[in-house]
């Protein structure tokens, strides 16, 4: 995951000083947009559900900046907050309809998007997928489609490496059975 075109420390200094912090913090938004974005969107399915998440994350960022305290990577920051808003969406989402329907785990927004511009088989993967629980389609993105290493992932959600590992193994073989019941 590559989100800082500079070190952590100019970013760190940048969004510490006054004088800089909104250039500095329009410039990682315009830097980071893509990736939480893309994030956001594999866990609600929605194009303007993810706009909209991931507005209320990066407005969040920034009423919140004077509290980022620079343990970890501003990008590893963002993006924890953009995860627990995406969370925080579906749980309210949860709370308005059966976790049984389609509506639920957002099958019928993959078959009605316009933007998905797959085959019948990346539908079906695309299906499994929104078949796992939450926090698991959400390790199992970060890793698949991110390519995004397990110590990241881990500072990221504040899990053990172990858990993530496990979690993504789990996830393969529900998504793997998944398909095999599709044949």
């Amino acid at each position: 995951m590559k989100t800082e075109k500079f070190d952590d420390k100019f970013w760190h200094e940048r969004l510490a000083d006054p004088q800089s912090r909104s250039k500095t913090f329009d410039m990682l938004v315009r830097k980071m947009s893509p990736q939480v974005y893309w994030q956001i969107r594999r866990l609600v399915f929605s194009h303007d559900d993810a706009n909209d998440i991931m507005q209320n994350a990066f407005l969040k960022a920034w009423t919140n900046i004077d509290s980022f305290r620079g343990d970890s990577k501003v990008s590893t920051w963002i993006f924890r907050i953009a995860i627990n808003e995406a969370l925080s969406f579906l749980q309210r989402k949860r709370d308005l309809i059966s976790l049984d329907s389609d509506e639920a785990t957002g099958v019928f927004l993959l078959e009605a998007d316009t933007d998905f511009n797959g085959d019948k088989a990346q539908l079906e993967f695309q299906k499994a997928i929104a078949s796992l629980p939450d926090k698991q389609r959400l390790v199992f993105n970060m890793k698949y489609f991110d390519e995004m290493k397990y110590e990241e992932m881990s500072k990221i959600l504040g899990t053990s490496v172990g858990a993530l590992k496990a979690s993504y193994h789990i996830a393969v073989e529900k998504i793997t059975a998944k398909l095999k019941e599709q044949k």
